[in-house]
């Protein structure tokens, strides 16, 4: 039986699908595309509802074809609806949902943060855009005044990526209601228990499930969550015909990842902050000290936690309950930032983030436009301290290539 809604989160991640259960613990995973027809006798004993046109894709009294509803997808968008509070649909990458949400809404205009946040969203939305026709969707600044007079989608990402820095969502979700906007939150970089932007006024989330929602750096997914049932609907409609599916193992892993995910955005977030904090204080020490580690090279550190207005955002009751696991650090040279992720024992040099490994990259390798001496950290589940001695060992690596020595490991 799934548990009441009063539940906490984590107890809903572990149990909102046990009726969907069968006798496994552990959930199982179902590969098949198609499934058995039932036979006229069988339909005739079956109790009203179970094969007429009632058959609903949210609760499916049985499974046609996969790209219709699949066993182990409807387990996991049953515990996602749960978590984040709302009708959520699955998709196989978040540019996936986020050129889902585009489709859906249809904009005429999307303010957004350019030059800013994801480069992915970015390019999906230049690829709406050639689609309907350049001249036909116009992009604006979100601090732009939204017009009154055409379907608008403001776009707020929070936080932001690279740098891991919130922006008010209530503040946006009041410019763009008034204008009869319709406000999208990416709130990939924080994921339930830090954040639930329904909350603050938004009327579409979209989620890149890879990172925290599976969380073990092995399953591309995507997520949208809406208001009402009527609207998952139309999304799922729309997703059934344009084939935008995710497949079975993925839709597994990510049932499975599901389970912790409290206990392992709490933990990342915990120490995430903490090591922001630490790294800001070595921003401001002098060159050549080493009280806690080296001064000289970190210039500057973008955290949630660390912003003039922290206070408003984070905190018990505030928009996020805790900072986000994942943000950037402005090195004093480009060739720190271009060594660093490969002088580092815990860190693995890589992209994404929200796995239970830590990574870190140079942001330039996967965003050309990002600043040389920008390196962004995605922080998992190994200990502080332990995060914080590899970073003192590689700083100290990176500085001595100002003597022109290549440091080994």
């Amino acid at each position: 039986m799934a548990p009441d809604e009063k539940c906490s989160l984590a107890t809903k991640a572990i149990h909102q699908d046990s009726d969907l259960s069968g006798p496994e613990v552990a959930a199982f995973i179902s590969t098949s595309t198609t499934f058995r027809h039932p036979s006229p006798e069988q339909i005739a004993a079956a109790e009203p509802g179970l094969y007429d046109a009632n058959w609903s894709p949210a609760t499916p009294s049985r499974d046609i074809y996969s790209r219709y509803t699949q066993p182990t997808l409807t387990r996991a968008e049953r515990v996602l609806s749960s978590v984040i509070g709302a009708p959520t649909l699955v998709y196989p990458s978040g540019i996936a949902a986020f050129f889902a949400c585009l489709v859906h809404v249809r904009p005429d205009v999307v303010a957004f943060t350019a030059g800013e946040g994801y480069h992915g969203c970015h390019t999906s939305l230049e690829v709406y855009r050639q689609i309907r026709g350049a001249s036909e969707v116009k992009t604006i600044n979100l601090d732009d005044q939204y017009p009154t007079d055409k379907k608008v989608l403001v776009w707020l990402e929070t936080p932001l990526n690279p740098k891991g820095e919130s922006r008010s969502i209530e503040a946006y979700a009041k410019k763009a209601h008034a204008a009869g906007a319709v406000l999208g939150i990416d709130s990939t970089f924080a994921p339930p228990p830090l954040q639930d932007p329904f909350k603050w006024g938004a009327d579409i989330v979209m989620h890149s499930g890879t990172k925290y929602f599976a969380g073990h750096s092995d399953a591309l997914v995507g997520t949208l969550s809406v208001k009402d049932k009527a609207e998952w609907l139309k999304l799922w409609h729309a997703r059934t015909y344009t084939g935008s599916n995710i497949g079975s193992l993925d839709a597994w892993l990510l049932l499975r990842s599901l389970r912790t995910l409290s206990v392992r955005v709490t933990q990342q977030s915990r120490t995430a902050t903490a090591l922001a904090q630490w790294l800001a204080s070595l921003a401001r020490a002098e060159p050549g000290s080493d009280l806690d580690g080296p001064g000289g090279v970190v210039e500057t550190v973008w955290h949630t936690a660390l912003q003039r207005d922290a206070g408003e955002l984070l905190g018990k009751g505030k928009q996020m309950e805790s900072g986000p696991a994942c943000f950037a650090v402005l090195l004093k040279k480009e060739v720190y930032a271009q060594y660093l992720p490969h002088r580092l024992k815990l860190f693995i040099p890589a992209t994404s983030l929200g796995g239970v490994e830590s990574l870190i990259e140079q942001r330039r390798v996967s965003d050309p436009g990002a600043d040389p001496r920008l390196v962004r950290l995605s922080i998992g589940l190994e200990d502080f301290e332990d995060l914080k001695a590899d970073l003192i060992q590689g700083f100290k690596a990176v500085q001595r290539l100002d003597d022109g020595k290549i440091a080994k490991l």
